[in-house]
């Protein structure tokens, strides 16, 4: 009985290790994918963002570079 058992887990292993490798593939790239995504729309949000609350009619401040639309 212990030989079956054996011998199945022997025929199974390959295929164990194909699917773990299949899976680790998916998702480093599902990762970067998601990574890349989400710094374009992050900087497409700040790039597009106004000033907080409260201080849309304050002056820049001195250090803070004057940028030309």
């Amino acid at each position: 009985m212990m030989n079956i058992v054996f011998s199945y887990l022997l025929t199974q292993a390959p295929v164990a290790a194909e699917s773990s490798a299949s899976y680790s593939i998916a998702l480093t790239t599902v990762l970067i994918v998601g990574f890349v995504a989400a710094a374009i729309i992050g900087s497409i949000a700040w790039y597009n963002s106004k000033r907080p609350v409260g201080w849309e009619d304050k002056e820049r401040p001195d250090f803070v570079p004057d940028v030309d639309k």
